[in-house]
């Protein structure tokens, strides 16, 4: 799609980072596909928001263990045959959330398997995807390689979005019940598990790392410490964004403006466009004022804007806030990625990227729970201020931490 409008950057990949970029289409289209419903979902079986908060936070609990053993262990195994055991638990859950009501299934189902509550990236994939990536473009192209990949993965959830809010929509208005129509969108997502696995296998031997792996426990060595700073920071940061997952954003907006399915959807497709075009925006910025600066400086103002959302007095308004926070969001992803790969050693960057990767799930995993407890009571907001509060204090002691540690394409 889009990168097909950029020759010069389509030259930088050969077949195997066509792929890559191929399954993160796929995988991101189908979690914008699911995250828009899954919530209403889970309402239309019978879980209170309570319950539901607590199912997401055992998706991501769940998520950091398995993706933890996948990532850490890709570069010894092999990172094809890693990355086609996630696709297969993407479509073990999606199997288990069609076919069951039960909350104790629900809940194996949210642990052992792959499902994304908020449309992002989640699973092993982006861990071992980045590693290879990042073996096979040179060092000066890999926030660029990064910012498109993160731009394709934002369009794909977009489109996945509105394609899955618009289909349940039609469903309803064919005669479906809300309950049928979500489910048949589970079963969808279920398939695209199927997709990613066929897709995978197509990867060459070159996406394996080329240096002899030394084995530890958590497959780092040299990096460790630098890892595990990170990691730490990374966990703040993604606590705070457990608040607001999307799928968390689109029942707020039905509860406080009765938004219909199909609006959720638009609503959401404009966002992740525009969370895409601000990713590659991150690679001009980046090359000008650093890695460090551009994760911190674009992040602020994005967060500032999340606390403003809640406090729009109509849904026009609130969607605008919205939609410019989204503008500026994602500039610190591709650099955030690129920066890790780029500080820590050739053959620890599975295990690097798996780590941050896990710290960021298990921080972002308790407070889907903390916020379905408050969109179900008085405080229906509150999830928004403590999201975006905690995010600039993430961006300050980020700052604080790593500024003086430059990437190598900046050291010269």
């Amino acid at each position: 799609m889009t990168v097909a409008s950029s020759p010069g950057f389509v030259s930088l990949l050969n077949a195997d980072g066509r792929i890559l970029f191929t399954t993160r289409i796929v995988r991101l289209f189908a979690y914008g596909f699911l995250s828009v419903v899954l919530a209403l979902y889970l309402a239309q079986v019978g879980l209170t928001t309570a319950e539901i908060g607590a199912l997401l936070t055992f998706t991501l609990l769940g998520d950091a263990g398995v993706s933890l053993w996948i990532t850490t262990s890709a570069d010894r195994i092999g990172r094809q045959k890693m990355l086609m055991a996630g696709a297969a638990l993407m479509l073990f859950a999606g199997v288990v959330f069609a076919v069951t009501q039960n909350y104790v299934l629900l809940v194996i189902a949210a642990i052992i398997g792959v499902i994304s509550p908020s449309g992002n990236e989640i699973g092993p994939f982006l861990s071992i995807e980045q590693a290879a990536l990042t073996q096979i473009v040179p060092n000066e192209q890999r926030t660029r390689v990064f910012a498109w990949y993160n731009l394709v993965g934002s369009f794909a959830t977009a489109t996945g979005a509105l394609c899955g809010g618009a289909l349940a929509q039609l469903l309803q208005a064919t005669g479906s019940t809300p309950l049928a129509s979500y489910r048949a969108i589970v079963l969808i997502y279920a398939a695209f598990g199927v997709v990613l696995a066929l897709v995978f296998s197509r990867l060459s031997k070159n996406v394996e790392t080329t240096r002899q792996v030394v084995t530890t426990r958590i497959g780092l060595h040299r990096s460790r410490g630098i890892v595990l700073k990170l990691s730490a920071l990374f966990s703040l940061d993604a606590f705070a964004g457990g608040f607001i997952v999307q799928s968390l954003v689109a029942y707020w907006f039905q509860t406080r403006f009765g938004v219909p399915p199909v609006v959720l959807g638009s609503i959401f497709f404009g966002a992740n466009i525009l969370a895409g075009i601000s990713a590659l925006s991150a690679a001009r910025i980046a090359a000008r004022i650093g890695l460090i600066n551009t994760m911190v400086f674009t992040h602020i103002p994005s967060n500032l804007l999340l606390i403003l959302v809640p406090l729009m007095p109509n849904l026009p308004l609130a969607i605008l806030v919205l939609l410019a926070r989204f503008s500026i969001s994602q500039m610190d992803v591709p650099t955030r990625q690129s920066y890790t790969m780029a500080v820590v050693e050739p053959d620890e960057r599975s295990a690097a990227s798996g780590v941050t990767s896990i710290a960021r799930s298990i921080g972002a995993a308790v407070s889907p729970s903390l916020a379905g407890a408050l969109l179900g009571g008085p405080l229906l907001s509150a999830p928004f201020f403590v999201a975006g509060g905690l995010k600039i204090v993430y961006d300050l002691l980020l700052y604080r931490s790593f500024r003086a540690m430059k990437p190598p394409e900046e050291k010269g």
